[in-house]
């Protein structure tokens, strides 16, 4: 299969006019749905065809969501995926969607994704579930982000 990536040009990781949603999906129909869908909400979509397994990449991409396929030509490379981000510390805190068709197969692991605050999104899915999807992870990632802040601020600072 060709490996592909889009919307991740030269100069697009010093962005900062938009939020940053990184897709990545081995379905060029559905990268192409979410693009569209993404770009109406104002967010910026950075396209991926095949899943990445070099969190460096995804580090460097700075995104602020990722909506992750789980499974990628009958492997459950997204779930290997997932493990990797949330065992990184530079990216563990980024909020995930997993939006899939495999949902019997996300079964085993829903324990895990509601203990990590990871959504699940199935395919086919509607857009508004999709977009609150995506307005809730965004918000709960946010709500973290300023508890951590706060729990720090209320440290002792050492001598």
């Amino acid at each position: 299969m060709d490996k592909q990536k889009r919307g991740a040009k030269d100069g697009d990781h010093q962005q900062s006019d938009g939020i940053r949603v990184l897709v990545i999906n081995d379905t060029p129909e559905i990268l192409a749905a979410f693009k569209d869908i993404l770009e109406l909400e104002g967010y910026v979509p950075l396209l991926y065809s095949y899943a990445i397994t070099n969190i460096d990449e995804i580090e460097q991409l700075k995104p602020d969501l990722i909506i992750l396929d789980y499974i990628f030509g009958g492997a459950k490379t997204g779930w290997q995926t997932l493990q990797l981000l949330k065992m990184r510390r530079s990216t563990a805190q980024i909020p995930v969607i997993i939006c899939t068709a495999a949902t019997h197969a996300v079964r085993d692991i829903m324990g895990y994704l509601t203990a990590h605050d990871i959504q699940l999104v199935p395919k086919p899915f509607d857009i508004d579930d999709l977009l609150v999807a995506v307005k809730r992870a965004l918000v709960n990632a946010d709500a973290s982000a300023k508890l951590v802040i706060e729990r720090k601020q209320g440290e002792p600072e050492d001598p």
